[in-house]
């Protein structure tokens, strides 16, 4: 066989059409194939925001049943995303945003913030109100995270309803600002649904100074409470609240504490305190009897998600199992400093289970959104626990060192007033130169039963003999008094104020070098009240002030709010609660103490005490302040005895001289 032969030149023709073919196969475009993510555009206005950039995007809304034809009353679902972004050089410990709501707003939902007081939603925030960080508090740099999003800034996705605005036009909030100390904002920019501001540090705040740790400095407040994690297991740890009074005037009776765990904590044993329910269903039926299948929770003393704690009386204070612990144990009492040092602080301890994924030594989260409350006291608003230096305890062998908690947060409650709330107490005001008693303004302390009374009309001036009796037993004496005074009787009658305590203030005598008043309180509900305390503030008087006489008194060392505090002697410090009559059918009696207070016009020589000044301008019964009357009262005719002699003097003088011209 003859091998084939192949032309030269279709070798090279060969060869031509490949390399051809292969730079074809070189260029070829796949126009399916996935490029790389472009990064996200920053928001409007962030590349120019060297601090803390906010941001608030309004995202929608939705009609809401029922469908009004008033557009005011008319509400709306909306959607919201606020942002908080650290583009400045220094860390952001525990951010504060406040979005200056302002179209009645309810929020049903905050995902990645709570809001500061610590309610629960849905929320009225129509007024504005302040988210804090949950869970995170803390926002890093973007230098020290590489420019890690996540790490330098928080998202808050919000929901809720709105009133009163119809589209197009967007509600937007008023204000857009960082509430932490040491910054100034701008007033937020706003465009369309989108609005935001940068923040930046104030160069002329000073800063307290602080030992310099990697948690934020601990703070000042009315309340401080302490949430030190004392031993940390595997699945569970031993915590230590402290409560501290630090408000001159605040107080706290029967105090009773709740806050809301964040993932599936229980508490399986507890010191110092009790908590109202013991319900182990919530442990067996939910997550942890999932997890601890072996778990005996019979003994266990609270499995719910918003446990409320108590105090324990006195007389577990000595008990091995229960108490035993230093400022445990007073049923409830936190008392100002000022009145004993050694009653202003509490505390209780807690064993805490966990749960996956939590469940390592170093993994503490703490309850949130704490709140606190008491008999006839001050509201208090807590904030969200901020992680602050662990604290420390003087070594409980009794050698000179100290121990420090694994882990600490801080939580600081203020007091506030609200505009809702009612008092708790009252004050009516009297006087020598005038028989009538100006009583407690009508509903002081609220009024339940409107419909079998006026709740708007004033209230009725008093016989003296009135104050001791209960305002059900008091028609007839005031009736009475209307009518021997000539004074309108109102159809229907005036409500009553209400109130559980009473405070009358008498002017007893005004002279040359000074003046007395009398101070009684009145008991008129059943419970009694030990270690109570009265504060006054006197504007015109304070100076002025000499001596009280059955009780121990003193001025507040802060002279600027000029306020005396009294409070009863030594085992005279009970208020003692309504009792009933001596016989069968009479009026019960309130429980009464009462003192005589004397003043010196030497340092207040331009008061008038017959013209107001010898009234107080604000009262406090144990921190709650109580509803004063708008008037004072005024000399009435059987006390202008000096003023009708000189003027019979001046018409017998005029008659003379008539006479003797004749």
């Amino acid at each position: 066989m003859k091998a084939l032969k192949i032309p030269c030149i279709l070798i090279h023709v060969a060869l031509i059409l490949l390399c051809l073919r292969t730079q074809i196969c070189y260029g070829q475009d796949y126009p399916d194939a996935e490029s790389p993510p472009a990064p996200p555009a920053p928001p409007p206005g962030q590349d120019l925001c060297n601090g803390i950039f906010l941001t608030y995007n309004f995202m929608g809304r939705e009609l809401l049943y029922p469908h009004l034809k008033n557009a005011s009353a008319q509400a709306w679902a909306f959607k919201a995303m606020a942002t908080v972004v650290n583009a400045g050089s220094e860390e952001l410990k525990a951010w504060k945003l406040f979005v200056g709501f302002r179209h009645r707003e309810i929020l049903v939902s905050a995902t990645g913030a709570t809001i500061i007081d610590g309610g629960d939603f849905p929320a009225a925030v129509g007024n504005g109100t302040t988210f804090v960080g949950n869970p995170q508090a803390d926002l890093k740099t973007a230098i020290e995270t590489a420019g890690d999003y996540p790490q330098i800034s928080a998202q808050i996705e919000i929901k809720g309803t709105q009133f009163g605005v119809k589209p197009p036009t967007i509600p937007m909030p008023k204000s857009l600002k960082l509430v932490n100390d040491g910054y100034l904002c701008p007033a937020a920019k706003n465009d369309g649904s989108y609005m935001y501001t940068c923040c930046k540090k104030d160069p002329k705040f000073k800063a307290p100074p602080v030992k310099s740790t990697k948690f934020a400095p601990r703070q000042n407040g009315d309340l401080l409470l302490s949430y030190d994690v004392m031993q940390a297991y595997g699945n569970n740890y031993l915590a230590q609240v402290t409560m501290e009074n630090e408000h001159p005037l605040g107080r706290l009776d029967h105090w009773n504490l709740t806050w809301e765990w964040q993932n599936n904590e229980f508490i399986s044993q507890m010191r110092g305190a009790f908590t109202h329910k013991k319900d182990i269903s919530g442990c067996l039926y939910g997550p942890a009897g999932k997890y601890y299948k072996e778990f005996d929770f019979s003994q266990v003393v609270n499995c719910e998600k918003k446990p409320i704690i108590s105090d324990l009386p006195a007389t577990y204070f000595n008990d091995t199992k229960l108490g035993k612990l230093p400022y445990c144990c007073r049923n409830g009492s936190l008392l100002p400093k000022l009145m004993d040092e050694s009653k202003a602080t509490s505390v209780f301890q807690l064993t805490v289970f966990k749960l996956p994924p939590h469940d390592n030594r170093t993994a503490l989260v703490p309850p949130m959104k704490w709140q606190i409350r008491g008999d006839l006291n001050p509201n208090y608003r807590c904030g969200p626990p901020i992680r602050v230096e662990p604290t420390e305890f003087p070594d409980p062998s009794g050698l000179q060192s100290t121990t420090t908690a694994v882990a600490s947060w801080q939580v600081v409650c203020n007091i506030t007033k609200s505009e809702i709330k009612q008092s708790s107490c009252c004050v009516s005001f009297s006087a020598y130169y005038n028989e009538s008693i100006i009583p407690c303004p009508t509903c002081a302390c609220g009024c339940p039963d409107p419909e079998k009374c006026n709740p708007k009309a004033k209230a009725m001036l008093l016989p003296s003999e009135a104050l001791l009796v209960p305002f059900s037993n008091r028609t007839n004496k005031v009736v009475a008094w209307a009518g021997l005074k000539h004074l309108p009787i109102p159809k229907p009658l005036p409500c009553p104020d209400n109130c559980g305590v009473s405070i009358n203030w008498h002017v007893s005598t005004d002279y040359k070098d000074g003046w007395t008043a009398r101070v009684t309180l009145f008991n008129w509900d059943t419970l009694p009240f030990e270690d109570w305390f009265l504060a006054v503030k006197m504007d015109k008087a304070f100076d002025g002030y000499e001596n009280v006489y059955s009780f121990n008194g003193t001025r507040l060392p802060n002279k600027e709010n000029k306020t005396l505090f009294f409070q009863g002697l030594e085992g005279l410090n009970y208020l003692v609660g309504l009792t009933n009559g001596t016989r069968p059918g009479e009026p019960q009696v309130p429980g009464k103490q009462q003192s005589v207070i004397s003043f010196l016009k030497k340092k207040t020589p331009n008061i008038d005490v017959q013209r107001g000044d010898g009234f107080p301008a604000k009262v406090y019964f144990n921190g709650e302040e109580c509803a004063l009357p708008k008037d004072f009262p005024k000399r009435d005719a059987a006390h202008k005895s000096a003023v009708n002699i000189v003027l019979i003097i001046f018409i017998t003088v005029l008659t003379f001289v008539l006479i003797q011209d004749r």
